[in-house]
């Protein structure tokens, strides 16, 4: 029952999202790029300006790494056992290896672990999106009728601001170099991040609308991205030399639904956006389910 109360907050947040959305009709985008473009890059900026930048960082990025590829090979298999097709088999990747540890993980770890946790979960979040910036929209490119993976990719990371955040805590990190009175403006900025990530998921999904479900891809998509990609993150994390909680959140991490932004890019390259749109859904609602299972498991 425990578990349940953490998570009946965050619900609750992506709850209002939804309402407001459903109620008002609010134009979406420009939430996201409130998140994307301002909030965020300064979440990450004090994370990475406060943070000891140390060898854990490199182990985080190999689990990434890892359990990305492993989840691709995986899907690889699956499509050419089931002969799908190459939009098909992209538009699965985009449904399973790509997890939302933004709008969902991160506020989790945040309930979860407190503040001791979400410097782990903001590093995990931008190698996230650096990875969704890259294959994920190399495979969305792909999958579509006018391919243009590698291009799409550098284009996307260009306009990645929280990279930037990131650089530029790292240096002033690095280089001792201090901002003075501007980090109580910085944290006011900061602080506001999460809420706001939040509810613009509620939104993102008060307008998705799935039309024709394929039970068997939907199915294949919740058992990769909500049991498998779990229990490969536990394999991966295994042998790393980290702490308990690290290991604790990567696996956390790894069992939240499909990344909304995934969405976007199916949508923008016309990969599969049915597929994509009711994975996403699907996963967010079945993982009131699985994600205390995976919390119990891991404490």
């Amino acid at each position: 029952m425990e578990f349940f109360t953490i998570l009946l907050p965050i619900f609750f947040v992506f709850g209002t999202g939804y309402l407001v959305q459903k109620i008002f009709d609010f134009d979406i985008t420009n939430f996201s790029k409130l998140a994307l473009y301002i909030l965020v890059p300064f979440l990450v900026f004090r994370t990475f300006y406060e943070e000891s930048i140390n060898f854990s960082y490199v182990y985080i990025t190999i689990y990434m790494l890892g359990l990305c590829f492993l989840i691709i090979f995986t899907v690889t298999l699956l499509s050419k056992y089931q002969h799908y097709t190459e939009k098909e088999k992209c538009a699965l990747i985009l449904s399973c290896a790509f997890m939302n540890n933004g709008n969902y993980g991160t506020p989790l770890v945040l309930f979860l672990f407190g503040t001791a946790g979400l410097k782990t979960a903001i590093v995990l979040m931008v190698l996230q999106q650096l990875l969704m910036s890259t294959l994920g929209v190399y495979y969305a490119a792909k999958g579509s009728d006018h391919a243009d993976g590698v291009r799409a990719a550098l284009r996307s990371v260009r306009n990645m601001p929280m990279v930037y955040g990131a650089i530029l805590g790292f240096i002033c990190n690095s280089f001792n170099v201090s901002i003075g009175p501007l980090l109580d403006g910085v944290n006011l900025i900061a602080d506001a991040a999460i809420p706001v990530i939040m509810i613009t998921l509620g939104m993102q999904l008060a307008k998705i609308k799935p039309l024709v479900v394929d039970f068997k891809k939907i199915s294949t998509a919740v058992i990769l991205k909500l049991v498998a990609a779990p229990i490969i993150a536990a394999l991966i994390v295994w042998g790393l030399p980290v702490d308990s909680l690290m290991k604790q959140i990567m696996i956390i991490m790894a069992a939240t639904p499909t990344a909304a932004n995934t969405t976007m890019y199916a949508i923008q390259f016309q990969t599969d956006p049915q597929m994509v749109t009711s994975a996403t859904l699907t996963t967010t609602v079945l993982s009131i389910l699985t994600i205390p299972c995976v919390i119990y498991l891991v404490s």
